[in-house]
């Protein structure tokens, strides 16, 4: 995967955060470059209500 923009825009931007699709309607929000936080990444969801917190099935059982 390349990200749009290429290297100037990559070099351009303070923290980098890369968005997939998951299963099941989740999506990923992963922090990818960041110059104080560290890599890491959260589901959320898109729903009639907006942009919601979520997790992934596996951790909704827990």
């Amino acid at each position: 995967m390349r990200p749009a923009g290429g290297n100037i825009l990559a070099h351009a931007s303070t923290h980098r955060v890369m968005l997939k699709k998951a299963s099941q309607g989740l999506r990923v929000a992963k922090i990818i470059d960041s110059p104080y936080l560290p890599e890491s990444e959260t589901y959320f969801q898109i729903t009639a209500k907006g942009v919601e917190d979520a997790a992934p099935k596996s951790r909704r059982d827990e």
